[in-house]
């Protein structure tokens, strides 16, 4: 019993003086470290929760640098999900560092990323971007007075992409050029995208394919996945594909989403894998706090270091596991993309060989247009194909729909006008409304005035 007591009390003052050793060890800096090796391996709330810390240790030790630092990875980290919460800690940031200034560059870096941010607001509510331009504006200045290089690089990069929201392709495609003229080989890759993003837009496909196949995407899967998609753009585009083109963007959406999924389980896994090393280096910390204060019951240390031995080889054992099972998880979406690439391929050869039949239905004019069965069999097969055979479901789902009405349906999904579904059936288009209208009412049950035959199909 006196063994037992013992060994509880030495474990309390063990535990004591670990917290009290690990609070008072860590600096602002050493936590800026920690996250941003967090946010290195993609474990994003972890890094954002350790710079929250670092924001509160820097403002308490006055360590002006570490804390604009903080602020501005911080709000780097939550631009893509806030960019307005990202634009206000970047003006924290500038007031931080104009109150306590130190190297010239990182005030063209705050001022270019606030810049940018500024930017993502105006784009998501469609506002002005004045205050977008002055920052970045000021930022290529001051970095063109000191013949900052790299940093006016970056800046007419930021202009170029401002210009090319604002559609002002021709600016953009300046702005690009300006930047590429000077871009060092960190920076060329994003100037590129600039820049044949700006010819594409133009609807110059040589010089924007020229640009596409210049840039060298390495291992970077996202930087591939953009290359390539907008190479399969512009050869859609010459051939003046455009129903294909949306298609394949659809089918590329699909992809970036199994992208974004795999990037959140690799987050729970490095998360996971933190926390693991975080537990393993207490452990360890507490086996040589033993080793010190246990000398007098060598018995006990013996039970102790056994005991903890014990824990970390079961602990190692489950990492191991639990890595494997990770493992065969990213396998496992790697086959699911594999099998969404087999589908965007199958989705290209199957409009295209039928892109007559469409051409036939969005033909102009007040000319009758007339179609087969088979091809409106084609017409129904396709979607299916493309809308995972919804049709086919609608037919299941309403098995009393006349074939009048799935073609209604049909022609409606394809966006047709109600001037060409009249000269398909051969009536008026107040007769075209009123189908619709009925159609709406009497088999969907919608009574909802608001509500169109097109927004219901989509909902099917």
């Amino acid at each position: 019993m006196f063994a037992r007591s013992l060994y509880i009390f030495m474990i309390g003052i063990l535990l004591v003086a670990c917290s009290q050793q690990e609070s008072g060890s860590q600096t602002a800096v050493s936590c800026l470290e920690e996250a941003e090796a967090a946010l290195a391996n993609d474990s994003i709330r972890q890094g954002e929760t350790l710079l929250r810390k670092t924001i509160q240790l820097s403002e308490a030790s006055e360590d002006w640098h570490t804390y604009y630092i903080a602020y501005q990875r911080l709000a780097s980290s939550l631009s893509q999900s806030n960019p307005e919460e990202a634009l206000r800690l970047m003006k924290k940031a500038l007031t931080v560092y104009e109150q306590h200034p130190d190297d010239e560059r990182n005030r063209v870096i705050l001022l270019d990323y606030a810049g940018t941010y500024a930017a993502q607001v105006a784009f998501n509510t469609e506002g002005s971007y004045d205050e977008a331009l002055g920052f970045i504006n000021h930022a290529y200045n001051i970095a063109e007075k000191n013949q900052m290089t790299d940093l006016m690089c970056q800046t007419l990069t930021s202009l170029a992409n401002i210009a090319w929201a604002q559609e002002d392709y021709r600016q953009a495609v300046d702005c690009a050029h300006r930047a590429e003229s000077v871009a060092t080989t960190d920076l060329r890759q994003g100037t590129l995208q600039v820049l044949a993003r700006s010819y594409l837009c133009l609807n110059m496909l040589d010089s924007a394919e020229t640009i596409y196949r210049q840039i060298d995407s390495g291992d970077d899967v996202h930087l591939a996945y953009i290359v390539q998609s907008n190479l399969a753009k512009i050869a859609l585009r010459r051939i003046g594909a455009t129903q294909i083109e949306d298609s394949l963007d659809e089918a590329f959406d699909q992809i970036e989403d199994i992208y974004y999924k795999a990037l959140e389980q690799k987050d729970q896994y490095y998360q996971a894998t933190l926390k693991q090393e975080m537990e393993n280096q207490q452990l360890e910390y507490r086996s040589q706090m033993y080793s010190r204060t246990l000398l007098i019951v060598i018995i006990a240390s013996v039970v102790i270091l056994l005991a903890v031995v014990l824990a970390l080889r079961y602990r190692i054992r489950m990492q191991e596991q639990e890595k494997h099972r990770l493992q065969q998880e990213a396998e496992h979406q790697k086959t699911l993309l594999h099998q969404t690439n087999e589908v965007v391929a199958f989705l290209q050869n199957f409009i295209l060989e039928r892109t007559e039949v469409l051409k036939k239905l969005n033909q102009s004019g007040d000319s009758l247009i007339t179609l087969s069965p088979h091809e409106w069999s084609e017409i129904e097969r396709t979607l299916n194909a493309i809308d995972g055979d919804r049709f086919a479901h609608i037919r299941k789902q309403y098995p009393n729909l006349q074939e009048d009405d799935v073609r209604l349906c049909i022609l409606t999904r394809l966006g047709l006008s109600n001037r060409t579904i009249g000269n398909i059936y051969c009536i008026t288009v107040s007769a075209v409304q009123h189908r619709k209208l009925k159609l709406k009412k009497d088999v969907f049950g919608e009574s909802n005035p608001d509500v169109t035959l097109e927004q219901i199909l989509n909902s099917k």
